[in-house]
């Protein structure tokens, strides 16, 4: 089995059984790309099957000189996975990878904006051009929903159950979700839908598809920043922001507002409730409120007195 055909196999793997989205995929795909050009760089000829653990502690040592923490531990998580699909398909007896450490990370905290600050910059959309309807819309459903760039842009006209108050939205793996959607967030919405995009022309695979560009066809995740970007350098706020900044936002003011964090997860659509509690470093603030409203210990007696509860 030489590395193409291997690569192939895990690609297809993680495609079809793991129905990974295209962009991972994309990463996976990258990150062995890179170990094949290091191996034909030192001229080995280890394959697949037979490469030493010594030789991929050689290749990460290497290539840690030209990438972040961050990246490093994702190009070892790839590298792991790939290793450990080639272990459980029988084509090696062990994982090389299992005993190379990735770099240790600080848990980088997400950067929010205030609801006013949310305000400004949907404020700052000019309405006086064709895009500022769609683009205020695009905004408000960004923060109103909490989405991911990716799940704004495959956002269908048939997705929207605005009597029931739900979206449908396709995440990750292709794995769909419904998420409450909030009335200010339908009034854009139902203004660029009913002002906007019922008098736009768009092309025949894109009938369905809620946010088009002027030519009729879907919107680039470059375009979302750039409207972001945008609104950003009018409104005058100097925070580095993106369109993930929105998402973030979102779940930030739920949790602090006394939201429950599996709620939280479910309309984010996080596998695992340990990413979603990334928010609760955010703002510790809130976290003593709720202690003292509702822990029994906290409960004050008629007197004005603590009540132990003894």
């Amino acid at each position: 089995m030489n590395w193409q055909q291997a690569s192939k196999e895990y690609l297809n793997y993680l495609k079809l059984e793991r129905g990974l989205a295209e962009n991972s995929i994309k990463n996976y795909r990258f990150d062995l790309e890179k170990l094949q050009s290091w191996l034909q760089e030192v001229e080995s000829n280890e394959k697949p099957r037979d490469i030493t653990q010594e030789t991929l502690q050689q290749f990460i040592y290497e290539i840690a000189k030209t990438l972040s923490a961050r990246s490093q531990a994702r190009l070892i998580s790839g590298l792991k996975g790939f290793f450990s699909y080639l272990l459980f398909e029988e084509y090696r007896q062990d994982n090389p990878m299992d005993l190379i450490e990735s770099p240790k990370l600080g848990r980088k905290l997400p950067d929010t904006l205030s609801t006013e600050e949310i305000d400004k910059l949907i404020a700052a959309i000019d309405l006086s051009k064709a895009e500022g309807t769609r683009n205020q819309a695009i905004l408000e459903t960004l923060y109103g929903c909490g989405l991911r760039v990716s799940e704004l842009l495959d956002l269908k006209l048939s997705d929207l159950f605005f009597e029931e108050g739900f979206i449908l939205v396709t995440g990750k793996g292709d794995k769909q979700r419904f998420v409450p959607i909030a009335q200010d967030t339908q009034k854009h919405i139902t203004r660029y839908t009913t002002d906007i995009r019922l008098h736009q022309p768009a092309k025949p695979q894109f009938k369905d598809t809620l946010f088009l560009n002027r030519r009729g066809a879907r919107l680039t995740r470059a375009m979302i920043f750039t409207i972001v970007k945008n609104a950003a350098k009018i409104s005058g706020i100097e925070k580095t922001i993106s369109p993930h900044t929105f998402r973030h936002s979102f779940a930030t003011h739920l949790l602090q507002n006394g939201a429950d964090l599996r709620a939280i997860q479910q309309m984010l659509g996080h596998e695992s409730i340990t990413t979603t509690e990334i928010y609760m470093h955010v703002d510790r603030s809130h976290l003593r409120e709720v202690m003292e409203k509702f822990h029994p210990r906290k409960k004050k007696d008629t007197t004005g007195g603590e009540n132990d509860d003894t």
